[in-house]
């Protein structure tokens, strides 16, 4: 259950009948491990997450304490199933897909419903959507030259992201209602600087995947002539 071979967790490793490993098995073994299943649970509690959040009309104190505690919960998952996955050597292709879908809905999920009950501008909300859905459309479009790796911005963005929308989960008044307008405003300004910061990146190395291609193909071309 934690994608580590048979052999290493002390099984046999023999082939099935046939002659044949058992290869269901051992793909079976390397999605269902700890990682994949954060990510699964943290998928699981979107709709759980609007649920307590949106129950009595949006606005009861104690099924918005539920809510932020389903957030946190998601939050806290998104934190460790990336270092299990990193660490155990868990990385799966269901996990490099599911967790930045995970990531992003929960935090829809969250920037919506709160626009929707009219705490949140619905600007700022179009704001982080576009950003983070034009990020990932931008990192397909140069995915074939390279990846662009998570900046240091980018994981404070995210967590000043996460620590804002908590905030407006939560019933707050008085000071720390006018704190959490500050953490947005921290979480908008990191969101768009990070954004531009990703999209030069996406430039630069789509001009020097472009330049490596066409100086292979010229040196193919070169060699070709010369035979």
């Amino acid at each position: 259950m934690t994608g580590v071979p048979a052999s290493a967790a002390g099984g046999t490793g023999r082939p099935a009948p046939g002659g044949k490993l058992g290869a269901a098995a051992v793909n079976q073994a390397s999605l269902w491990n700890i990682a994949n299943i954060l990510t699964m649970v943290r998928l699981l509690l979107v709709p759980a997450f609007v649920f307590l959040l949106l129950q009595d009309g949006g606005y009861d104190p104690v099924w918005r304490a539920w809510a932020w505690a389903a957030f946190a919960v998601a939050m806290i998952t998104d934190v460790f199933d990336g270092h299990l996955a990193r660490a155990y050597n868990l990385v799966t292709d269901f996990g490099k897909i599911a967790d930045p879908i995970a990531d992003k809905a929960i935090m829809a999920a969250g920037l919506i419903c709160l626009s929707w009950l009219g705490d949140l501008p619905w600007w700022v909300t179009g704001v982080i959507l576009f950003r983070e859905l034009g990020i990932t459309l931008m990192r397909f479009w140069v995915i074939r030259h390279g990846v662009i790796p998570a900046s240091r911005g980018g994981k404070m963005k995210t967590l000043a992201q996460g620590t804002a929308v908590g905030m407006y989960v939560l019933a707050l008044t008085g000071p720390l209602a006018t704190l959490r307008f500050w953490v947005m405003t921290v979480a908008v300004v990191l969101t768009v600087a990070t954004g531009l910061d990703y999209v030069r990146q996406a430039v630069v190395l789509r001009r020097k995947g472009l330049a490596a291609e066409r100086a292979a193909a010229q040196a193919g071309s070169s060699a070709g002539s010369a035979r």
